[in-house]
């Protein structure tokens, strides 16, 4: 009886054996599995974030603007920022010349004018309207008869 009791021990030691075997073994299939879904997954998205992009209309404009210093220069440059489509801005103090980037499907150049205008400053086709003029600080209060030039020299109309 000992010899069957031990027999039968062994024998429900290796079916324990064997069931672990075979869970660990659809555990691993299973995370193999998993594992591959997800690289899928991340592969479809992928693919949708790599699409080429539409061709960008890029336009370059310089121009004259009126101002004084850099309070102006931050100013001008903020107001064109804040058209949709611009890519660059910079404006010269010296020169009274702004030069600009943008998208010419988003936006346009009298946008742009119009912006500047619309913070108080002068371009060289639309003047700044006198409530924006006047809410200026009193150094960015700029000479409306100064003369808007692309050689970095200050004149007077005078």
């Amino acid at each position: 009886m000992n010899f069957s009791k031990k027999n039968h021990e062994h024998k429900s030691k290796n079916v324990n054996y064997v069931s672990k075997k075979v869970i660990l073994s659809i555990a691993v299939i299973a995370a193999l599995g998993l594992t591959s879904c997800k690289n899928e997954t991340k592969t479809v998205k992928e693919t949708t974030l790599t699409e080429v992009p539409k061709e960008i209309a890029i336009t370059d404009l310089s121009f004259g603007v009126r101002g004084n210093c850099g309070m102006c220069k931050s100013t001008i440059e903020k107001a064109v920022n804040g058209v949709d489509g611009v890519a660059r801005v910079n404006w010269d103090v010296d020169k009274k010349k702004i030069d600009v980037s943008f998208n010419d499907t988003k936006t346009d150049a009298m946008a742009i004018h119009k912006a500047i205008a619309a913070s108080g400053y002068d371009t060289e086709k639309v003047a700044g309207s006198e409530e924006a003029y006047s809410g200026l600080p009193s150094c960015c209060q700029y000479n409306r008869e100064m003369m808007m030039n692309q050689l970095g020299v200050m004149e007077s109309e005078n």
